[in-house]
């Protein structure tokens, strides 16, 4: 007999079952990544390829594998690059591609249509920025395309819907956002959308449950933990009461087909525990921290 699947239930994917997280600064800018099981087991440190930057940003592409892409190298806005690193359906980082779209950092990304993938917003040598470059099956960035909504910063961004993406939060210098930009299947970003909860900036997201996603931490007045989910139909909710250690500047990917994990940050000194998502979008007290190195300003996104 076949399962019965309940109506508006995504099954899980076969697909992200596995994540990495990669880059960012511990005082010292890092190119060092960490792998995730499939049980959401972070590994130890693998030691890092390409350039070593913070700032950084990634998503999944094709299917099964993933991109970490611009950042920054120190130095403010003269050290934003461009470059990007793909990770193998094996978790193995390659070498430095010379960058194509405007060198930024504090930017973030997420698939859309199912094996493709989109980077938007940051901040360049102008202060916010709303562009963003697709990212095709093969792991190829375009060049900028004209931005949509807000131009702003310390974004976060998630797929929902199994095909589709979403930015959201951000910074413009002296105000905090919650506005979100729905991205379509066909890698489309539409206009505003009125933000949902508390205005901040650095929440991380990541999707869940095979269609939906979860934004969560960052800052708000202070470090956070709460959370917002995401439907698959792209509504944002209300906040959710925050749960472990509040803090800014950390990670997320799916993992496990239809879980999530958030990862490392900073809450005044670097920390590297981690946070699971269930299937349900219900996040978990910290797990003890990791043997990977404690840092912030990282990225991540799943694979495999």
């Amino acid at each position: 007999m076949f399962p019965i699947i309940p109506a508006n239930s995504a099954a899980a994917s076969a697909r992200n079952q596995e994540g990495i997280f990669g880059y960012g600064t511990d005082g010292s800018y890092t190119a060092v990544t960490n792998l995730v099981s499939n049980a959401g087991v972070v590994a130890t440190d693998t030691t890092g390829v390409g350039t070593a930057r913070a700032a950084v940003s990634a998503c999944e592409y094709g299917e099964d594998k993933g991109i970490f892409a611009f950042g920054n190298t120190g130095g403010g806005s003269s050290g934003n690059v461009s470059m990007t690193n793909l990770v193998s359906n094996a978790g193995v980082v390659a070498t430095d591609t010379t960058g194509v779209g405007t060198v930024r950092r504090q930017l973030a990304a997420c698939s859309y249509g199912e094996d493709k993938g989109i980077f938007g917003y940051g901040s360049g040598a102008s202060p916010y920025l709303s562009m963003t470059n697709l990212v095709s099956n093969v792991g190829v960035v375009s060049s900028d395309v004209a931005g949509v909504g807000t131009a702003r910063s310390r974004v976060g961004a998630c797929e929902y819907g199994e095909d589709k993406g979403i930015f959201g939060f951000g910074y413009t210098g002296a105000s905090f956002w919650s506005v979100t930009n729905l991205v379509s299947n066909a890698g489309v970003v539409a206009s505003d959308t009125s933000g949902v909860g508390a205005d901040r900036f650095y929440a991380t997201a990541c999707s869940y449950g095979g269609d939906k996603g979860i934004f969560g931490y960052g800052y708000i007045a202070a470090d956070t933990a709460v959370t917002s989910l995401v439907s698959n139909a792209g509504v944002v909710s209300s906040d959710v009461t925050g749960v472990g250690t509040a803090r800014q500047q950390l990670a997320a990917t799916q993992y496990g087909g239809d879980k999530g994990i958030f990862g490392f940050g900073h809450d005044g000194s670097n920390v590297s525990m981690t946070n699971l998502v269930s299937n349900a979008g219900v996040v978990a007290s910290d797990q003890a921290a990791t043997t990977g190195t404690a840092r912030y300003s990282l990225a991540a996104c799943s694979f495999n």
